[in-house]
């Protein structure tokens, strides 16, 4: 959500800004905030007055009544009934223009970077860097739940059987590297600062709606039949939501968080071979990072953020490459983002495994999260970003450590997790 102050004194950068993101359709909700915004202030302007003098007769009324003039009291309490009447009616039309104000601006997308790349959607996300060298196979590499099934890691047939498509059963050696992954990622990221934290798996409908916009919730979450609960897309709700109504001292900031959990995503919509098997699902697990800060540390913390995912995957040697999501790309709450991509030898491209946001106050004014400094109080800036997101990144993994044979090398940094083993041989 944008300060208001934006619409109030400039609302010509609020339009750029939705131009730039190609959502003309809500260029007139601008106008509409602007002129309700007026109206209110005008209303509640006439509602102070109109207390200030209720409050002025009100206490008239007491020195009438002890003077014993008690027909002029009583003409002043049917003026000080009116005023109430009045200011009741004023408060009633101040709470619905509040309401649709309210409701305009959680549509209304962030300001985004003036570095960020203008383009429609995705296939105009500009590529930043290019990290680790490609494997140079003579051989073809299997569509990855070949490989699994080749190494008796996965069983999709029952997962069919006991909850339907979008499930799994991982096995084995693959269960026990989905979980070195994970356990790795959790140290690699403690030896960075980061404070490890496992965070609840359900949140309330306030929070969901400070975390994303009302079309991200519908198109990702589950909702709990009968409570005012939602499964979480990814622990990134739950951690930005531990902040929610709260004032951090500034010397208690950052606040840099890692964190794991189960998620939880709809994944509505059809899709292509590649991105079935493991790829797109329905449950998976993941660690993540969040960071609660200045508003001037927000950029350093997002180019660490993203580094410390490329560096991870550096060390599982696993080619990489950042891309920079575009205006019609980005999220309404984000002021920028950067994608992590995983080199696929098997599909000669890369595919997205995590993805680092800068998101500045959008989500602490939906969720009331702000700094004391001293006499000041003002929002804090919030950024999360994938540390890694296994199943998923596990197609990468198989298919950058594939050996014509079938089996897997385990990267060196995940073989004390996985008992010193340095391969996964075939079944």
């Amino acid at each position: 959500m944008i300060d208001i102050n934006l619409i109030r004194n400039n609302k010509d950068l609020v339009k750029e800004n939705i131009k730039k993101k190609f959502q003309d359709s809500k260029l007139p909700l601008v106008d509409e905030v602007f002129d309700l915004d007026i109206k209110n202030r005008d209303v509640k302007q006439k509602g102070d007055h109109l207390r200030r003098l209720k409050n002025e007769k009100s206490a008239e009324i007491g020195i009438l009544m002890r003077n014993g003039m008690v027909e002029e009291a009583e003409k002043i309490k049917e003026e000080v009934n009116n005023y109430a009447n009045e200011i009741i009616e004023l408060e009633n039309e101040e709470s619905k223009h509040l309401e649709r104000i309210n409701e305009i601006m959680m549509t209304i997308p962030n300001i985004i970077a003036d570095t960020v790349p203008i383009g429609k959607d995705d296939s105009e996300n500009v590529e930043r860097e290019v990290f680790g060298e490609k494997p140079n196979y003579s051989f073809e590499v299997p569509y990855h739940i070949e490989i699994l099934e080749k190494l008796d890691g996965i069983d999709l047939e029952s997962a069919r059987r006991v909850s339907g498509n979008g499930f799994y059963y991982l096995m084995g050696d693959i269960a026990r590297l989905h979980s070195a992954v994970l356990t790795y990622a959790r140290d690699f990221m403690i030896d960075k600062g980061f404070t490890y934290c496992i965070p609840p798996f359900m949140i309330r409908g306030d929070v969901v709606d400070g975390v994303m916009s009302f079309a991200e919730r519908d198109a990702m979450m589950y909702k709990i039949e009968g409570e005012d609960l939602y499964l979480i897309g990814t622990s990134e709700h739950s951690m930005i939501g531990k902040f929610k109504d709260t004032i951090t001292d500034i010397s208690k900031l950052p606040q840099a968080l890692t964190s794991y959990s189960p998620c939880f995503r709809k994944e509505k919509g059809a899709h292509g071979i590649e991105e079935r098997g493991i790829y797109r699902i329905h449950q998976f697990e993941k660690q993540e990072m969040v960071v609660v800060c200045h508003p001037n540390e927000s950029e350093m913390w997002y180019d660490k953020m993203w580094q410390a995912t490329v560096d991870i995957f550096k060390t599982l040697d696993i080619p990489v490459r950042t891309l920079e999501c575009c205006s019609g790309d980005l999220a309404d709450l984000k002021y920028k983002s950067l994608d992590v991509e995983a080199w696929s030898p098997r599909q000669e491209k890369y595919f997205e495994v995590g993805s680092c946001s800068n998101l500045t106050e959008a989500q602490s004014r939906r969720l009331g999260i702000k700094i004391k400094d001293g006499d000041q109080k003002y929002y804090a800036h919030t950024l999360n970003n994938t540390v890694v997101a296994p199943p998923r990144m596990l197609i990468a993994l198989l298919e950058n450590n594939l050996n014509e044979d079938g089996s897997v090398n385990i990267p060196e940094a995940l073989r004390p997790y996985m008992g010193g083993k340095s391969k996964i041989e075939v079944a």
